[in-house]
């Protein structure tokens, strides 16, 4: 039995996982930084360990800290969340090193998954399509460049290791190859630590499907539906929906036949994520495996019924999974909506500051993850989400309509928010009639600029 979880993480995953541990009778330890002393998921929790200065590097980037409070709170696990430690095999390798039990897969598993290179050998091997890209990573860019003729334009130059946008940039044509290949690299080596990169044929005008999966230690593997999170901007998703309106019941089955295959491939054990592209075609490709929980999880747990979180728990404690793949039934239709700090006429820029007032609306089918309330001071050091909004309808148009009424009532005061910009997504034509691609956001954006 799992007796006590430090949760390795801040914000609303960290407020999230607190809740489901009170109502699994699981006592908490949250970790917070000297920024984060007045946050909510450090006044929630059964305890509360300070880890050090502001900037993540030396407070929830640091396993030595982390794993020093789970000892001496007496933690025999720690969750993740997502972001920070969650996908370093090195962290995952530390706890057991310690003898506490970690949310997610084995350390060797991650590893093999984070190196996207690896990851795609691993899909190959299964029978997984993948798209047509390099085999070997590459480091030097004029090697890269012979390759890119192989390989074709135009292409996409990737992090072997790391995700979340970094280390990524798309190429159309061999005079911008260099550039390119240089500035990702660099991105990569800042964020990730490693100058290994890769290159993919560019999938042009895709849309980002998503499988959620469930795998326990006695091999049972199920998927969970998809999750649709085309509309992103910089590769950092903004909204996301389950299902897809654009799947058949066979497509479906057969996507999802791919990913558990993935999944089975690689060992996997805990809840992950495969990720595929989907062209105009209908054809779908690999693209890679998040070995965590998603941001985008609520949208799942509503069309499914199954709480993800204790999902990750239960298996992590060793038991087995409570249902199959023919127990799994979609229903209804949900849609989150990421609401950041940030303001979308000034390039997206960053809005850190104090919250002066707040007002979130509520009702049925509407749900809110945060850790933000009324008085509480958004740090500069993090990531500019503040809060989940995520709505369930009986139908897409639905959902639709609920999210355009639960936007249409939230107030946040004192800080600048993605709130109005959500609200002219949701009322979009393209949006409304289902035509979105990985590309929406650009020319959403052009539109706008266009109209003003």
């Amino acid at each position: 039995m799992i007796r006590k979880i430090l949760i390795a993480n801040r914000g609303e995953i960290a407020v999230r996982i607190i809740r489901a541990c009170r109502e699994m009778s699981i006592a908490t330890v949250a970790v917070y930084s000297e920024a984060d002393r007045e946050a909510l998921h450090a006044k929630l929790a059964d305890e509360a360990i300070c880890i050090g200065e502001a900037p993540a590097s030396e407070s929830y980037l640091s396993m030595e800290r982390i794993i020093s409070a789970a000892v001496v709170s007496g933690a025999d696990a720690v969750h993740p969340g997502f972001g920070f430690l969650s996908e370093n095999s090195k962290f995952a390798d530390l706890c057991r090193q310690c003898g506490i039990t970690f949310i997610g897969p084995d350390a060797e598993v991650i590893e093999k998954l984070g190196n996207k290179q690896e990851a795609r050998k691993t899909m190959i091997e299964a029978g997984v399509p993948v798209i047509p890209g390099t085999e070997e990573a590459l480091e030097d860019w004029q090697e890269a460049f012979k390759a890119a003729k192989k390989v074709g334009y135009p292409l996409m130059i990737k992090a072997a290791l790391g995700g979340g946008g970094k280390g990524m940039r798309e190429v159309y044509d061999p005079a911008g190859f260099e550039e390119a290949f240089r500035t990702a690299q660099k991105e990569a080596v800042s964020g990730f630590g490693d100058g290994r990169m890769y290159l993919e044929r560019l999938i042009q005008n895709p849309r980002h499907i998503e499988f959620q999966i469930l795998a326990d230690n006695y091999g049972n593997v199920v998927h969970l539906g998809e999750r649709d999170c085309s509309i992103q901007r910089n590769h950092q998703k903004l909204i996301e929906e389950a299902p897809s309106m654009v799947l058949t019941e066979k497509m479906r089955e057969k996507m999802g036949e791919a990913a558990v295959k993935a999944a089975k491939a690689a060992g996997y054990v805990n809840a992950g994520t495969i990720e595929f592209l989907l062209d105009k075609g209908n054809h779908f490709y690999f693209m890679e495996m998040n070995t965590r929980i998603q941001v985008e999880h609520p949208v799942t747990e509503w069309v499914t019924g199954v709480d993800l979180v204790k999902a990750q728990i239960k298996i992590a404690a060793g038991e087995k999974l409570e249902f199959a793949q023919k127990d799994i039934r979609i229903q209804g239709h949900a849609i989150e909506c990421r609401i950041n700090a940030e303001n979308p006429e000034k390039g997206f820029k960053p809005s850190p500051g104090t919250v002066q007032d707040m007002y979130l609306p509520g009702g049925k089918g509407i749900r809110i993850d945060t850790a933000v309330y009324s008085g509480y001071t958004i740090p500069v050091w993090y990531d500019s989400m503040i809060a989940k909004l995520i709505v369930w309808g009986k139908g897409r148009k639905e959902a639709i309509r609920k999210m355009q009424s639960a936007l249409g009532e939230v107030i946040i005061e004192g800080v600048d928010t993605n709130v109005d910009y959500q609200y002219e997504i949701l009322h979009d034509q393209d949006y409304l009639d289902g035509n979105i691609d990985v590309e929406f956001i650009q020319r959403f954006s052009e539109m706008q600029d266009s109209a003003k």
